[in-house]
């Protein structure tokens, strides 16, 4: 596929008459040529944001075939209606960092696809605070840096092994980290760093089923539905925006290792599809919402 040509314009802005006509009308003026677009007015319910957001997919005369090119033949429509807009460049593929600890079912996952070309990702290196999956990383060729943090470890210890991971988010030119199980709550200095581009997986059990061995918990509660959810980070624990959820049904024949396994595969589908429409720019936050245009 060759996408040297092809952008992808993501904006949000106030809702107001003339959005699409002014941004559809600019683009067909400057000779691009529309692919797909998708808008969403959050006006429909008592609290809405009054937000109006808005994804095209379109192909750029050879002239214009660049971001900065583009950015700034836009410039008066985002003054205008006051956006926050960007163009992304199909052409270049996201960098992604994952960070993992001792469950490493997505971490595998998200590795087969990008090899495979199913996730359209770069992924310049791995994180993790156990060693277990060097190996791992190496046979699909991906730095693996092992970042250990010793149990009970101070939180100044935890910042100071955060900003190591800073630092190769610089170095990298990282666009968006997944925590593929990496069981550490982040600091609050972390996490601000990271806004808007840090993605997490956790089991739908939250809050019910808090602590070691959720899956165990839910088998001996006999639950009927195994669910993952995987949203982006922020400083409150477990609540920041939700990208995708899922489920499949369970019942009482299966055992405890059963449901961990159900529940691994679920976890697995879920992540792929949220850095999927993330590294496509198929999601746009909206407060505590994310909206996501599939």
């Amino acid at each position: 596929m060759n996408t040297s040509q092809e952008f992808i314009l993501t904006l949000s802005c106030q809702d107001a008459k003339g959005v699409v006509y002014a941004v559809s009308g600019l683009l067909y003026q400057a000779g691009c040529n529309i692919l797909d677009s998708q808008q969403f007015g959050d006006v429909q319910s008592p609290d809405g944001t009054g937000l109006f957001f808005m994804r095209v997919h379109f192909e750029a005369p050879e002239h214009l075939a660049d971001v900065a090119t583009l950015t700034k033949l836009f410039a008066n429509v985002r003054q205008q209606f006051g956006m926050d807009a960007a163009f992304h460049a199909l052409s270049r593929k996201p960098r992604v960092l994952i960070m993992v600890s001792k469950h490493g079912h997505c971490l595998n996952d998200l590795l087969f696809r990008r090899q495979s070309g199913q996730l359209r990702i770069e992924v310049p290196a791995i994180v993790s605070n156990h060693p277990d999956f060097a190996e791992l990383a190496a046979s699909y060729g991906v730095p693996f840096h092992h970042l250990p943090l010793p149990t009970g470890a101070s939180a100044e210890a935890k910042r100071a092994q955060e900003r190591q991971v800073e630092q190769l988010i610089t170095e990298h030119d990282i666009d968006l980290v997944v925590l593929a199980r990496y069981m550490q709550i982040l600091s609050p200095e972390f996490c601000d760093f990271l806004k808007g581009r840090a993605i997490n997986i956790h089991h739908s059990f939250l809050p019910s089923f808090k602590g070691a061995k959720p899956y165990y918990q839910a088998h001996d509660r006999g639950v009927k539905l195994i669910g993952a959810t995987a949203h982006y980070v922020t400083a409150d624990l477990d609540e920041g925006p939700i990208i995708e959820q899922d489920v499949e049904r369970v019942d009482h024949s299966l055992s405890p290792e059963d449901f961990t396994a159900v529940g691994r595969d679920v976890e697995c589908v879920v992540l792929a599809r949220a850095v999927r429409w993330h590294v496509e720019h198929r999601v746009l936050l909206n407060g505590h919402k994310a909206i996501v245009f599939k």
